[in-house]
């Protein structure tokens, strides 16, 4: 597999951007140059990240999130030796 990230990715199975064998390889997130631990989905290209809003749910059961703009940098945990 190869080191490249996509462009776009999302840790929920509902997403059509979610990628299963990706995320299990740990896939970290700097985000505006900080290291961010709970990005639900990002995208490089536009420049969003999509964080999670502490224990809070929707009605439907999934998570609540908060889009914020910025610079992201996603990279592999593996690569880090983290």
């Amino acid at each position: 597999m190869s080191d490249t990230l996509p462009d776009r990715l999302s840790a929920s199975p509902n997403s059509p951007y979610y990628d299963e064998a990706l995320l299990s390889r740990g896939v970290g997130v700097r985000f505006n140059g900080q290291d961010k631990t709970n990005v639900d989905e990002y995208c490089v290209s536009e420049g969003w990240v999509r964080l999670a809003v502490g224990k809070t749910v929707n009605r439907k059961g999934e998570q609540m999130t908060i889009k914020l703009n910025g610079v992201v940098e996603p990279y592999l945990r593996e690569a880090d030796g983290q």
